[in-house]
């Protein structure tokens, strides 16, 4: 994998006009934020050395460079899952390959069930902590490239950037809430009993991705902000509810616009 690492970066280098600081990790549904992006560059993970597909649904599976509030930025529009098949390192290849480049902050994005009962769909949850139920992506030998063989997760969520976008949102009018997101593999659902255990051990909100993503940035270095768009209500269990990927897609694009607006304006005050 180092050899990976290092002909990946090259790769990309040489088809970056100019490493921007702060790269943003899109997810299911909210890659319609890359349309905010200005003189874009796109391109697809299919012709990038290295990078595996991204095949879930609402991850259409580009990288772009190009400006956002003003500042150059790198976008992944679509993530990779564990429960695709990938290993953790393919999962978070892409963010140790941002910290080669040079890549300094790193924003994060996911479509999540809301575990808290004040959470409604389509609210917006700033992530200030999370609990971890994936795999340590760092488990193995360590790569003192990146980071050190312990790195601290005490503030994982940097403090300065929530009360940037807590600024951001009041000026703009948008209601944001802020809680603790849950990582697991996925892909099937939680149960209710699932739900109600993580909401009893601190969880608000609850995912498939993300975390992993955090913790190797963390590792590396990198400052780190996170946002869930609530899409769908777990603790809601009427005799007709049903999750569905396709609706989670839906409320997600229905939130990527009050999202763009607090990611545009975090870009252009941090870079």
């Amino acid at each position: 994998m180092k050899e990976f690492y290092s002909e990946t970066a090259a790769y990309l280098a040489a088809c970056l006009p100019q490493v921007p600081e702060t790269a943003i990790i899109l997810g299911s549904g909210l890659g319609s934020l890359a349309d905010e992006i200005e003189e874009a560059t796109v391109i697809p993970y299919r012709q990038i050395p290295h990078f595996v597909s991204s095949t879930a649904a609402g991850h259409k599976g580009n990288l772009i460079h190009g400006k956002l509030g003003g500042k150059f930025v790198l976008a992944m529009q679509g993530r990779f899952h564990y429960y695709e098949g990938y290993t953790m390192e393919q999962v978070t290849f892409p963010v140790r390959i941002m910290k080669l480049l040079g890549v300094k902050n790193l924003l994060v994005s996911n479509a999540a069930g809301g575990i808290n009962t004040s959470f409604k769909i389509g609210d917006l949850m700033i992530i200030r902590d999370h609990i971890n139920m994936l795999p340590n992506p760092l488990i193995g030998p360590n790569d003192e490239r990146f980071g050190t063989r312990f790195p601290d997760m005490t503030r994982a969520y940097d403090r300065e950037f929530i009360r940037i976008v807590e600024e951001i949102a009041a000026e703009n009018q948008i209601p944001v809430k802020q809680g603790v997101y849950v990582g697991l593999t996925g892909p099937s659902y939680e149960t209710p009993a699932e739900y109600a255990f993580y909401g009893k051990v601190g969880g608000d909100a609850i995912g498939m991705s993300t975390v992993p993503e955090v913790i190797v940035a963390r590792h590396a270095g990198l400052r780190v902000f996170g946002m869930s768009v609530i899409t769908n209500e777990g603790y809601h269990f009427a005799d007709d509810f049903v999750n569905d990927a396709n609706d989670v897609i839906v409320q997600a694009d229905k939130a990527a616009r009050k999202m763009a607006v607090l990611f545009k304006g975090l870009v252009s005050r941090i870079g």
